[in-house]
């Protein structure tokens, strides 16, 4: 009985979080956890992206930073039971403060209307011109942006609402039905560790190795499942053929099948050549069809975003019920 409420008070948590999520986006003036973690990943990064052994000194600095994360987020939680219980609060404040807590942390974690609000800003920048274009893509994309023309902006843009649907929405709304809000947040700090020095680069090629293989594996499901919602929501499953020939397309085992699915729905061309902290990275294309891009195009692309995202809660909220 209890562990039903737990898992009652969770699914309300979700809801709460995905209206927030919603209504605010990230707010610039909101403390976010995301930047925390990856001042600790710097942090680290620079004291031990040295001298011998980076790949085993690299690797022990990610697992400890998930396995922190993890924890710290576990008895955060336990905290707020331990804290009602000792101050001898009503079960139902325990309840609200519950609700409240994991629902700031779940929010955190969702990233849907924020990459949507960058990718619709960066199609209205290059109205104003390629460097307005590059400087607001620089904002969301990890590439060197300083020569891409106006096409690749945009291409690039939509490349990135593509594999950061799987990022920041499907793939934390899965590790939270799987393992709760701690899984939830372990995932994020991966994700971040994979953003910040997982890098075919001669830098972090050592360094950032396990960090990159652990996003791999936590990525897995998730992107194939992306691609497949994709697919369903716009009622296309022939496309599903596409995604198998063109998802492997890419220099990550994962982020390929998210764009595939979108290169499909819109019938372009993602993919090609593109620096990275100043050295050339080969990516073969995904696609066929190279044509260039409308605000007509970003428009379907968010549509096809939202309703994943809106089944993917849906999913969500069904196996915290049965978990139940």
């Amino acid at each position: 009985m209890l562990y039903f409420c737990a898992e009652m008070l969770q699914i309300c948590s979700i809801l709460l979080a995905a209206l927030l999520d919603h209504v605010l986006g990230d707010p610039a003036w909101l403390p976010h956890p995301v930047c925390w973690m990856g001042q600790a990943i710097a942090c680290g990064e620079r004291r031990l992206n040295r001298g011998r052994h980076r790949a085993l000194k690299g690797g022990l600095l990610a697992v400890g930073l998930i396995l922190i994360t993890f924890l710290l987020t576990w008895g955060l939680l336990r905290g707020v039971s331990a804290l009602a219980a000792a101050c001898a609060l009503p079960a139902w404040t325990e309840a609200v403060l519950q609700v409240l807590l994991q629902a700031v942390m779940i929010f955190f974690c969702l990233a849907g209307t924020t990459l949507i609000r960058e990718v619709r800003m960066v199609f209205e920048a290059c109205e104003r011109g390629v460097e307005e274009g590059r400087k607001q893509v620089g904002r969301i994309v990890g590439r060197d942006t300083g020569s891409l023309t106006l096409h690749e902006v945009r291409t690039a843009a939509l490349e990135t609402l593509a594999e950061n649907l799987s990022d920041g929405v499907v793939a934390p709304l899965f590790w939270l039905a799987i393992g709760g809000v701690p899984a939830m947040m372990a995932y994020k700090m991966v994700n971040t560790l994979d953003s910040m020095i997982a890098y075919h680069t001669p830098r972090y090629e050592r360094f950032g190795r396990l960090a990159a293989r652990i996003d791999d594996a936590a990525n897995y499901l998730p992107a194939r499942l992306t691609a497949l919602l994709m697919i369903l929501v716009v009622g296309r499953p022939g496309l599903w053929r596409f995604v198998r020939k063109f998802g492997p397309c890419h220099a990550s085992p994962n982020s390929g099948f998210p764009e595939a699915a979108l290169a499909g729905i819109l019938d372009c061309r993602f993919g090609g050549t593109h620096d990275y902290f100043g050295v050339t990275i080969q990516k073969p294309y995904i696609g066929q069809t190279e044509r260039p891009f409308t605000f007509d195009d970003v428009v379907l692309a968010a549509g096809v975003n939202r309703r994943v995202e809106y089944v993917c809660l849906l999913l969500t909220l069904a196996i915290r019920v049965v978990l139940a």
